[in-house]
């Protein structure tokens, strides 16, 4: 079985693959540093809780935007999982070709996105992936990636507002009621929520401007991408295994040796 990793800055995501089918997920919370022993041990131990041996795991593959964690979470994985990981950079076989300036300076993660959602919906295609950071990136008919915007995520923006005003609480995100709020904690929420939502609708609306676009698929993932793309007819699909898929798709490629 595969297990696909997408380290982030505030999660590490897993998904255990049999074949093709996603059997499984799970993620903790990233804590730079740990070991290789924490490390190895936290995976073995999830991974049994949830039925499986750690010898089930024939190879893996891994994004990540983390660096100062790679070293001793591969070797935790090495040591743990006797498997060598595949991890996505530069010179990986993608499928796509990156069009951009400086193809090495994009994030593994929005590369693996794109991938998937090109795999999947084709292209032209533009990427909404509502992380710690909110990205947005097209992908244009014949694969190629254009590049996009990349964005203090919600949370970013939560963080910033409670914890540089004296008064204010530290509140749950969600889309409140109204936006004429008549208390402060969903006045805060209003102006999280509503303020991501006008972001993501402009965004989009301009990246289809700027690339002449108008019939063109809207994706998005991410862990407060469902509640966004539930409230704007901006976004086409919400997939929450975005990412993991296109670990799946990238290991294919790999593994078989092709480009397309």
């Amino acid at each position: 079985m595969l297990l696909a990793v997408d380290v982030g800055n505030t999660d590490v995501t897993f998904g255990v693959f049999k074949e093709e089918e996603l059997i499984t997920r799970f993620r903790f919370t990233v804590k730079v540093p740990r070991t290789s022993d924490e490390y190895g041990e936290l995976l073995c131990n999830i991974l049994e809780q949830k039925g499986f041996s750690p010898d089930d795991i024939d190879e893996v593959i891994i994004a990540s935007v983390v660096p100062q964690m790679m070293y001793s979470f591969t070797s935790g994985i090495i040591k743990y999982l006797h498997c060598h990981p595949t991890v996505v950079g530069a010179g990986t076989k993608t499928g796509i070709r990156i069009d951009t300036i400086n193809p090495k300076e994009i994030g593994p993660d929005r590369i693996v996105d794109a991938v998937s959602a090109y795999e999947q919906y084709g292209g032209p295609v533009i990427v909404v992936d509502f992380g710690t950071a909110t990205t947005y990136d097209l992908v244009t008919k014949e694969g190629a990636f254009q590049g996009g915007v990349i964005s203090p995520g919600i949370r970013i923006s939560a963080n910033a507002l409670w914890k540089n005003t004296a008064n204010l609480p530290e509140i749950e995100i969600k889309c409140p009621a109204s936006a004429i709020a008549k208390e402060t904690v969903s006045a805060m929420q209003a102006g999280l929520f509503f303020g991501t939502l006008g972001q993501t609708e402009y965004i989009i609306n301009k990246i289809k401007e700027d690339a002449g676009l108008t019939d063109v698929k809207v994706i998005a993932t991410g862990g407060l991408g469902k509640v966004v793309s539930e409230n704007t007819d901006s976004i086409d699909v919400y997939d929450g295994d975005l990412t993991l898929k296109g670990l799946l798709y990238i290991y294919q490629k790999q593994k078989n040796g092709t480009h397309k």
